[in-house]
């Protein structure tokens, strides 16, 4: 939903109702996804910041739309959803990079999420010892 209204420019009510028609997920998916698109859509400004803080020498701009929108979308999450661990956020997002985006987004998502991860203070859990 977030590529499409990064494509489109179309309003996300639209996009949400578009995508559910053809996509109909499961209710409690769909509650989630909408929370984040409507989330990322309010504070778009502060997410784009803290995601232009964390990659160097790469504007948003410059981003392709997979990446940019993956890398919204674990931001707003790192930032609002304290409950759901860094790493399960940023293994996430790595997966949807690598399995939608270029040959390089899995990487390149990991290294800007780590950023913002450690810039919004969510640092990396210890490793459970055995």
């Amino acid at each position: 939903m977030l590529f499409a209204m990064d494509a489109a420019g179309t309003p996300a009510p639209q996009i949400m109702k578009d995508f559910w028609r053809e996509f109909p997920g499961d209710a409690e998916g769909r509650a989630y996804a909408e929370a984040i698109v409507l989330g990322v859509v309010s504070d778009r400004e502060s997410v784009d910041a803290r995601i232009t803080r964390a990659s160097e020498h790469w504007r948003l701009s410059r981003m392709t739309r997979v990446d940019r929108n993956v890398l919204r979308l674990a931001t707003w999450e790192l930032v609002h959803q304290a409950s759901t661990p860094r790493a399960v956020i940023l293994d996430e997002a790595v997966e949807l990079a690598k399995r939608f985006g270029s040959e390089d987004s899995g990487a390149f998502v990991n290294g800007v999420l780590g950023r913002v991860a450690d810039d919004c203070g969510r640092p990396a859990e210890p490793s459970p010892t055995a």
